[in-house]
């Protein structure tokens, strides 16, 4: 057992949601466990945002904007999310009464672990009334009011996953910020490594050039700037030992940098690679391999630089036959259904809460 990671044993179906740091849109997926433990994944699906909700969102990051502005986007979140649930159901042919439980992560706005606090906007009772189906949320309080840093949460759907994988191994998530677990015989780590690709992206939508850097096209005509990559990698943070946690706009683009739109890319992506590598080095053992999920999985200029710098092969989690889009959205499918068997949620080794700690809000639906 892995510090209180019991294992799920009922027979219960779960819908997983997450509305991820990049502020892309929303991931869903199915996730089943049998009553000996054994986890399978059912339909998914994903919804991009539309360019309205993604600058709402920008505008409350922070906790900014008013009760009322976080409160309109909050519910139009929600909602967004019912259609999805209804999507996926419908895609799956599946009804309400098929699904036991949903994982409703919300979207983070804040995340302050160091004052305790962490907010993820969306209301789990008004999705449990729009779905006809109980929902799970909150999943991030209980473990920052106990003293732990909230994230990452993932880790042990990753330990569940990884179980038949040899150790030790990393799982590296890329989204918006990045976070590694690292899996060994018998114990587990796992903290935010620095920034994944909200810098990039923000750096390209600055310069008008889309939404992101698709298939790091940008990144590979440039050159890095190693002066300000010198820079970017003093932060503090680095020298933080883990656990620890990152909001995503806890790393900034500078002012004036002086780069081309290229030079930009190209060093903003060696910076996210670096962070990673930096983070080997409070890893218990070097990983046999590190598996990578999130959406920077698929820039290949990324996944280049991180097979230049990481001492072990870099890998999509689709070379083990995991589903590298909706990792997150079935994590919080397992959450759920652990909140159900009241079962921790988060561990001293990966959020750095005192002991296991158990999470998360149950939101019942009525009839």
């Amino acid at each position: 057992m892995l510090g209180g990671d019991e294992a799920v044993t009922a027979a219960r179906t779960a819908i997983g949601l997450m509305s991820g740091t990049s502020m892309d849109g929303v991931d869903a997926a199915i996730l089943s466990s049998g009553k000996n433990g054994q986890l399978s994944q059912g339909g998914s699906l994903s919804w991009a945002y539309d360019r309205a909700t993604k600058d709402r969102l920008g505008e409350v990051l922070g906790g900014r904007g008013g009760e009322e502005k976080i409160t309109a986007i909050g519910e139009h979140l929600t909602k967004i999310h019912a259609e999805i649930i209804d999507k996926l159901l419908e895609k799956s042919r599946l009804t309400s009464c098929d699904i036991d439980i949903i994982g409703f992560h919300g979207h983070t706005i804040l995340h302050r672990p160091e004052i305790r606090q962490t907010w993820q906007i969306g209301d789990g009772a008004l999705l449990a009334a729009l779905a006809g189906i109980d929902v799970v949320d909150d999943f991030r309080s209980a473990d920052v009011a106990a003293g732990g840093q909230g994230a990452p949460l993932a880790p042990l759907y990753h330990a569940a996953l990884a179980a038949p994988l040899p150790k030790p191994l990393a799982v590296l998530n890329i989204g918006g910020v990045a976070n590694v677990t690292w899996l060994g015989d018998g114990g587990m780590l796992a903290f935010d490594t620095g920034p994944g690709n909200a810098l990039i992206d923000d750096w390209v939508r600055r310069c008008g050039q889309g939404e992101m850097d698709q298939g790091g096209r940008l990144a590979r005509a440039g050159r890095i700037d190693n002066s300000a990559l010198a820079e970017l990698l003093a932060n503090s943070y680095f020298a933080q030992r883990p656990p620890k946690s990152l909001d995503r706009d806890d790393f900034t683009l500078p002012e004036a940098p002086g780069w081309s739109t290229e030079d930009g890319a190209a060093t903003l992506t060696a910076f996210t690679a670096r962070s990673v590598a930096k983070a080997q080095e409070y890893l218990p053992q070097a990983p046999g391999q590190w598996l990578v999920c999130g959406g920077g999985r698929h820039n290949p200029v990324l996944m280049q630089a991180l097979g230049d710098v990481l001492s072990a092969p870099v890998v999509p989690v689709e070379a083990v036959d995991w589903r590298g889009d909706f990792l997150e959205a079935e994590a919080f499918a397992y959450l759920a259904l652990r909140h159900l068997d009241g079962l921790p949620l988060s561990l001293p080794t990966t959020t750095g809460v005192p002991a296991p700690m158990t999470g998360g809000r149950f939101n019942p639906h009525a009839g």
